[in-house]
């Protein structure tokens, strides 16, 4: 437990005083329940995956979406980054894109006798990188190292890259002949792995309705600004968790590591990335503390793309989500009233 425990204890080296914490509650319920609403007028239906994606960007993660071609995923990308007022880019990810084609390169300037650097689509603040797993492993890594490291390097010269920076990655389960998959290392540098999902039939028929005649996305503007996002960012990781709650957590991830379906567990990026958007749900629901039901549901799109299956697992085709709804059922949920109680 001990490198897992000290990672989660860092979260609470500096505390906000309690009047600002619940102030900053208030205004995080106002900017998730603004975003939520300004989506709507164009996403119909999905109001979990828009919950969760708001989740993630208070923790400052990136999101793999991964779904079939035409369930909203780019529209998807598109409205949040209006919601939010960021710039917004999207990369299509095809075998010959180059890590170049990402970050920016440097060019001579005859005129100033210097090399002057032309920004990638990686300096926008919202990047919706179109089916990832379409590019070849070095361009994958140029921007999988930016998402980690949030900078870019050009010529031996770093560039920060803005802030918010969000990442929503795609990537079809379907027409894999000539796709690079993403290595496992690389896919827990995700936060969460979303599916969208086919739209309920009254869904579907509003969808036709509303886009009958024009794009509703061209009328949608902005809801929160960057310093707002920030103010959120830091209220979220002073949502406190009760020591049993890190207990169960902990007893979670540790389980996948001796689990006999499961090859290699949930890494301590795991554990940590479960505690902070656990933290950040509590906080969207008008929560300074966080209850089991936070952890239980954030479970599977926080850990499952983080669990490298067995080899009899992958022969019976057995989903991971299986495996770890297992241990989820098989983890001692604790019984407590006062989980905003701390002892």
């Amino acid at each position: 437990m001990g490198f897992a425990f000290l990672c989660l204890s860092i979260v609470f080296t500096k505390k906000l005083p309690k009047g600002m914490i619940l102030d900053n509650l208030a205004e995080i319920q106002r900017i998730a329940g603004a975003i939520r609403t300004n989506v709507a007028r164009v996403i119909v239906g999905k109001e979990n995956v828009v919950d969760l994606l708001v989740t993630a960007l208070f923790c400052e993660g990136h999101v793999l979406l991964e779904d079939v071609p035409g369930s909203g995923k780019t529209t998807l990308a598109r409205t949040l980054a209006r919601s939010l007022g960021c710039t917004f880019q999207r990369i299509q990810f095809t075998p010959d894109l180059l890590p170049s084609d990402i970050s920016g390169v440097s060019i001579f300037n005859q005129q100033s006798n210097q090399f002057e650097y032309r920004p990638g689509p990686i300096m926008a603040q919202v990047v919706l990188a179109d089916e990832i797993n379409r590019a070849g492993p070095r361009t994958q890594s140029a921007l999988l190292e930016a998402m980690e490291e949030r900078q870019v390097t050009v010529d031996g010269e770093t560039r920060p890259l803005p802030y918010p920076f969000l990442v929503l990655a795609t990537q079809n389960p379907v027409e894999l002949e000539g796709t690079f998959p993403l290595p496992e290392a690389q896919v827990d540098r995700f936060l969460m792995r979303l599916r969208m999902g086919y739209p309920e039939l009254e869904e579907e028929r509003l969808i036709l309705r509303r886009f009958r005649t024009t794009n509703p996305l061209t009328s949608i503007e902005p809801v929160a600004s960057t310093e707002e996002i920030r103010t959120a960012n830091q209220a979220c990781r002073e949502v406190f968790v009760h020591p049993v709650l890190e207990e169960y957590l902990l007893n979670i991830v540790r389980a996948s590591r001796n689990h006999p379906s499961i090859a290699l567990g949930i890494s301590p990026r795991g554990s940590l990335a479960l505690y902070r958007t656990s933290q950040a749900l509590a906080a969207i629901r008008n929560r300074n503390y966080v209850v089991p039901d936070d952890i239980k549901q954030l479970a599977l799109p926080v850990l499952a793309h983080r669990i490298i299956p067995s080899v009899e697992t992958r022969l019976h085709e057995r989903p991971v989500e299986d495996v770890l709804k297992e241990l989820l059922e098989k983890a001692v949920v604790p019984v407590e009233e006062n989980w905003g109680v701390q002892q």
